[in-house]
């Protein structure tokens, strides 16, 4: 990408590359302070390890952190100036390239497979068996480019099926008063009707459908005036990585203390969330696909078409960490 911002970037890099190194005598004064909006979930789980095992201040970040319960109110609130950097999934980038926001999607960080949970007593035992039934999802997010998709792959229209949105916490208790017959959702949702419903509950063979991302976002601005800032946060996360990777039983209590779940459900679905720091051709996918979904359904501004993600997708940072971490081969 030949982006004002990333020629700055690299030039940043080539004359201060000692910025990147973690420093062991960094003082409270000294220590870069950014603010994180987060969404306080596993999906969020390489930024929670950076910050309860000190690794952002490690590599030189003193990092105030704001928990949301959606990605969307965390890049909102980045655009508001209430935040610097963002953890976010898809939904909220397409929609905010689509508006013409200047937002630098610099890494993603973690993802994980939609998935379809069933009422034993609705008798779907494969995607067909979709036709007839109330499928609840949650409007504006990935539930419904899953949802979607997921029709697409069964054959059907959404004038074949009743659409119920819902929040992903409603869906449990609307399944066990019978006024659904499946929804489609995030872990740890679908675990969570597992557990409560036992044989009541039948997951969908879904696997592989569809993967919602989850990433990190700032401005252009932002990223033009703080390339360091920028480059250590991601270079914190690459340190957590290594360490999750290393500590997977210590990392489940971190995370789980961290974002209030019981240890024993997060370890339960624990291998559901793929945690990774690149950009790569599933991101720009996932992306793509998400933004045809909002131009076939007019979810979208108007007048707005297909976003040139070379815009949007800034390898700079990420790259002069480590350039194997970048392996986008497809046009953005």
């Amino acid at each position: 990408m030949r982006s004002t911002t990333a020629l700055r970037f690299a030039v940043f890099v080539l004359s201060a590359s000692f910025l990147f190194a973690p420093s062991e005598r960094a003082t409270a004064e000294e220590l870069l302070k950014a603010r994180l909006a987060q969404n306080l979930g596993p999906i969020s789980g390489l930024a929670i390890v950076a910050n309860a095992k000190g690794i952002f201040a490690k590599q030189g970040l003193d990092i105030s952190v704001s928990n949301f319960t959606s990605g969307k109110q965390c890049l909102d609130t980045v655009l508001g100036g209430g935040a610097d950097i963002a953890t976010t999934a898809e939904a909220p980038v397409t929609a905010a390239a689509m508006a013409q926001q200047p937002i630098a999607f610099v890494a993603g960080m973690e993802y994980s497979d939609l998935k379809t949970m069933t009422a034993a007593s609705a008798g779907i035992k494969t995607k067909a068996d979709l036709r007839g039934k109330r499928i609840a999802f949650t409007a504006g997010t990935g539930s419904e480019v899953y949802t979607s998709v997921l029709l697409k792959a069964a054959g059907l229209t959404s004038k074949d099926v009743t659409l119920v949105n819902l929040r992903p916490q409603e869906m449990l208790p609307a399944m066990a008063a019978g006024s659904i017959d499946a929804f489609d959702t995030w872990e740890p949702h679908v675990a969570n009707a597992k557990k409560a419903l036992g044989e009541g509950a039948i997951p969908l063979e879904t696997k592989g459908l569809y993967s919602e991302t989850f990433n990190i976002v700032v401005t252009q601005s932002y990223l033009a005036a703080n390339p360091a800032i920028v480059g250590k946060f991601l270079a914190s996360l690459i340190e957590a990585e290594g360490w999750l990777r290393a500590n997977p039983g210590e990392a489940i209590d971190v995370i789980a203390a961290a974002t209030g779940m019981k240890r024993d459900e997060l370890a339960s679905i624990w291998l559901d969330y793929v945690y990774h720091v690149r950009l790569d051709d599933r991101i720009l996918t996932t992306l793509k696909t998400h933004a045809a979904w909002r131009l076939e359904t007019g979810n979208h501004p108007p007048g707005a078409s297909m976003p040139d993600f070379s815009k949007v997708l800034v390898t700079a940072p990420l790259k002069a960490l480590d350039p194997a971490r970048v392996t986008l081969e497809a046009r953005p």
